[in-house]
């Protein structure tokens, strides 16, 4: 059984303590040591995955990661994807979207970034942007908002019907960490370049964001596609619970090494004769 439990009813964002650790009872250097020691198996996880896929098999996996700016999805994707093959990993990061992709649906370039067969798909923000920043600054009516919900429920569904196990994270952290990250990003020239004006504007709504993600994560958070708040004041502790769930959800596919489709020992006394 997980150590870290979804969403589920009931669910209040601001009980959560952003600086907790459940399902973890060590310290800093415990959790960095088991993240460390655990990045072989998800290695090698992934590479059965990959390999399967190159012998007919059809699944992947999608970890989504939303959070408010500075929460530490970049060290996500550094330290615990950071350890296994690149070739098996597919990492898109949505901005802002282009003009091209407003003139389709909301869906429609997620669509085009979804993990292939074999891959481990990491979206640094995702499709529910349509529904967080929409619902804040009002890029869409409330209708269009209360409608995407149900879609995004559905194109879930799909999506896991099709072979992709869905992993939801909010990385969760308290608008008093943010402020020290984003000091931290003023006061060290090597950080100058990841500090962006607009955080401090975004920070004027913290409140309507929080709303927001209560909204979408009681909504959406279903049997294909739980969403898994993990409180990330400390950055150690949320690297830690990812890889934990990751884990968890590539040990229950049990990927396995293919069987191929040539006579070994033939190709052994076919190698030898050369």
């Amino acid at each position: 059984m997980s150590l870290l439990f979804p969403v589920a009813a009931g669910f209040d964002l601001a009980a959560i303590d952003t600086s907790s650790t459940p399902g973890f009872s060590g310290d800093k250097k415990a959790a960095e040591r088991e993240l460390a020691d655990s990045g072989g198996e998800l290695a090698g996880l992934q590479e059965r995955l990959f390999a399967e896929s190159k012998f007919g098999g059809t699944r992947s996996v999608l970890l989504v990661l939303q959070a408010m700016d500075t929460a530490g999805k970049g060290g996500i994707v550094r330290h615990v994807i950071g350890e296994t093959d690149p070739q098996g990993i597919h990492l898109h990061a949505f901005k802002a979207p282009t003009e091209e992709e407003r003139s389709h649906d909301f869906l429609w370039r997620i669509r085009a970034e979804l993990p292939q067969a074999g891959q481990i798909g990491v979206f640094d923000r995702s499709h529910y942007e349509d529904v967080l920043i929409h619902r804040v600054r009002g890029f869409s009516t409330p209708d269009a908002i209360e409608e995407r919900y149900g879609i995004i429920n559905e194109f879930e569904r799909e999506l896991a019907d099709s072979g992709t196990t869905i992993i939801k994270v909010m990385l969760h952290i308290s608008a008093d960490e943010q402020r020290a990250r984003l000091q931290e990003r003023l006061d060290r020239p090597d950080k100058h370049w990841k500090y962006n004006p607009g955080d401090v504007d975004e920070r004027q709504s913290w409140d309507q964001y929080q709303e927001a993600y209560q909204i979408a994560l009681t909504r959406t958070s279903t049997v294909d596609a739980p969403w898994y708040v993990i409180p990330a004041d400390r950055k150690w502790y949320a690297r830690w619970a990812v890889q934990h769930l990751l884990l968890e959800a590539l040990r229950r596919l049990d990927p396995q090494w293919p069987a191929v489709d040539y006579d070994i020992e033939a190709e052994k006394q076919r190698l030898a004769a050369t």
